[in-house]
């Protein structure tokens, strides 16, 4: 039984040191990512700057959620109270702005109106918290927050008494986190048939953050199954850290995998040119459409120019050439003609073949839609909405078309 209880106690201590040098490793990931994110968007120049300010807000407070942790775990508690101090007011302000990105994000605003302001009164008192001569036990507060989590801590660590945050932290999560879901859910624009060009962007965002929300309730759920249960459940925050690192890493993984969520929404102020940047000779070329030519066409001359007004009328009237993944037999099909027909007449009457053809509709597309979306969207993410499945194609068919670069086109149309 001696022996049973030494290698129980062996697995347990090696068990808490592999989570804790797990937590330790990936939370330090997630902060240098959270970090570079928030002061990316706090400088950025592009897009909608009060989209962009909102979202930094949101990633330096988990920044500082995780800094927190991190100075716990490695022992760096001299320098824990201030970092605590300064980080307090964000997680205040953090709900409201998971919010009002939201709630702005849907219509495109620019600007918070005057009753959106009042929103951010409560990190008014969480500043006003702060200037007290009130004595605080910092050791217990670091002991507080590693077994119960940051929403928990029954110290009073300022002006008001500790039970007033305890109802306040919690609370105003649940109701923002509410509010945000009935604001978009009557919204409608997470519906299959919604047409918001973001609506990837905002699913993604939104399950993201709720996730992350709801987790700061798991210690103190935790801890109460220890106590009706009796149940033993060692490093449940180091645990619960390591949880939150691996899930942000993993949006982030995905995010980077997809340029229309990572250059419109995330990394905006990014502006690849092809002419200094050759992108040519780092992303894939798109492999060109092989058309039947062989196949004899036989057309009267009516025929062809039937075939070439209802080629043009179907691209115009149902613009499939903003699907990425069309195809001349999908144009075929849609008229129900052969392929050979479409390719046959694409040749020999419009005097192209169907890529360049296709991709002309997609930069004329590009030249409507950039001037209207030039504020909030990257040259690259509206490309990507016009129906561009890469970079590299996209500035290959807009100097095709038009003989120049993008930002030359557009820098020369300013000046006249």
């Amino acid at each position: 039984m001696f022996v049973l209880s030494k290698k129980k106690e062996l697995y347990l201590v090696t068990y808490s040191l592999s989570i804790m040098t797990l937590s330790l490793f990936f939370a330090s990931i997630s902060c240098f990512f959270l970090l570079l994110f928030s002061l990316h968007l706090f400088c950025a120049k592009r897009g909608i700057r009060l989209l962009n300010y909102l979202l930094a807000l949101l990633f330096f407070s988990k920044f500082g959620q995780v800094l927190i942790a991190l100075l716990m775990y490695s022992d760096q508690k001299a320098i824990y109270p201030a970092i605590y101090q300064l980080f307090t007011p964000l997680s205040y302000i953090a709900p409201a702005c998971f919010y009002l990105y939201t709630t702005n994000f849907i219509p495109g605003n620019q600007q918070l109106s005057k009753g959106q302001w009042l929103h951010f009164i409560p990190v008014v008192f969480a500043f006003a918290h702060l200037f007290s001569d009130v004595p605080i036990n910092w050791t217990l507060i670091a002991n507080q927050i590693a077994e119960n989590g940051q929403l928990f801590s029954t110290e009073r660590t300022g002006l008001f008494p500790a039970v007033f945050f305890i109802l306040v932290k919690p609370g105003l999560v649940i109701i923002y986190l509410a509010l945000t879901w009935y604001a978009v859910l009557k919204s409608k624009v997470l519906d299959k048939n919604a047409k918001h060009p973001g609506r990837n962007w905002l699913l993604l965002f939104l399950k993201g953050g709720t996730f992350f929300q709801l987790t700061g309730f798991l210690p103190l759920v935790f801890q109460n199954l220890n106590l009706n249960l009796n149940m033993n459940l060692p490093d449940r925050h180091a645990s619960f850290l390591l949880l939150n690192s691996i899930a942000f890493l993993m949006i982030i993984t995905y995010v980077l995998n997809h340029p229309r969520l990572f250059y419109g929404y995330l990394f905006v102020s990014v502006n690849l040119d092809m002419g200094q940047t050759d992108i040519g000779k780092e992303i894939r070329r798109e492999v060109p459409t092989v058309t039947n030519t062989i196949k004899k066409v036989s057309l009267l001359p009516d025929q062809l120019i039937n075939y070439s007004n209802a080629m043009k009328e179907v691209m115009e009237t149902k613009k499939p050439y903003l699907l990425e993944s069309f195809q001349i037999v999908d144009l075929a099909g849609a008229l129900n003609i052969p392929v050979h027909h479409c390719s046959f007449v694409l040749n020999n009457l419009i005097g192209k073949n169907f890529r360049d053809w296709i991709n002309e509709y997609r930069i004329n597309s590009f030249l409507e839609q950039y001037p209207l979306k030039a504020q909030r969207m990257t040259i690259e993410s509206i490309a990507h909405e016009c129906g561009f499945k890469s970079v590299a194609t996209f500035y290959n068919a807009f100097k095709k078309e038009t003989g120049i670069m993008p930002t030359v086109y557009f820098s020369q149309k300013k000046v006249s």
